[in-house]
């Protein structure tokens, strides 16, 4: 059984070395999402989550307390940060120093989960655009959020074959416990912009796909967050990447 956090600890080493070693060019903190730019231009995104917004944009120099720093700085609050918004500047500064390179053609999330009519699909926060595709497919969806009762998200998570889970439960803590709670599906993908496409830290977990993306245009990126827009405004700007997790 994973401990509450275990994943972001995990990530958090691995990086760790690293990240004494690059510094912070600049940090955009916007109403969805927040950036962290290393030195070399390599960026990182991570969701910011609801319970941090008080619906207000940060202004664009409100990040540059940070500029200069090791990325360590960042990183740790991967970790040790208190509230939604440190939690996410250190998954940023992860995924900055994960950097994935920008693929030649993007794989799709959906053909690799290859859904099969019958099946059971839990999906742990809402991707609306891919909702219809998976439908499509003649499976039986069930929509897990945070007012889902107990009973309900337990039953889905149990008896799923197919479980899509948000990258965000990184960031409030509740992946472990969600993992903790599958059965024996065949397929578990963690997907999102704010997915830490490092495979290794998911070894011996049920994780079996990791869809990230990697930034294509990181000023067209670093514009949509400074006034406040959200994925679909960020989607024509990144190429999204999936991965295996392979096991030992």
């Amino acid at each position: 059984m994973l401990e509450r956090g275990e994943i972001a600890g995990r990530l958090h080493r691995r990086l760790l070395e690293e990240s004494r070693r690059v510094f912070v060019a600049s940090v955009r903190i916007g109403a969805s999402y927040i950036a962290v730019v290393l030195d070399g231009g390599r960026i990182g995104l991570a969701a910011r989550l609801r319970e941090a917004v008080g619906g207000e944009i940060e202004p664009p120099r409100a990040g540059a307390r940070w500029e200069g720093m090791p990325a360590e700085t960042l990183l740790e609050k991967l970790v040790c940060g208190v509230g939604a918004v440190e939690r996410a500047l250190g998954l940023a500064a992860a995924n900055a120093l994960i950097h994935p390179a920008l693929p030649e053609r993007e794989t799709d999330a959906i053909d690799l989960m290859a859904l099969r009519p019958g099946e059971r699909v839990a999906m742990v926060g809402l991707f609306r655009p891919i909702v219809p595709r998976i439908e499509a497919a003649g499976v039986r969806l069930t929509v897990i959020e945070r007012d889902t009762p107990e009973g309900e998200r337990r039953s889905a998570l149990g008896s799923c074959d197919v479980a899509i889970v948000t990258a965000t439960t990184i960031l409030n803590g509740t992946l472990e416990g969600i993992l903790g709670e599958l059965g024996r599906p065949r397929h578990v993908a963690l997907i999102g912009p704010s997915t830490p496409l490092c495979g290794e830290v998911f070894r011996d977990t049920p994780v079996t796909h990791l869809g990230g993306s990697a930034v294509a245009d990181p000023a067209g990126v670093l514009e949509v967050i400074a006034r406040g827009g959200g994925t679909p405004e960020m989607r024509p700007r990144l190429r999204f990447v999936n991965i295996r997790v392979n096991r030992p």
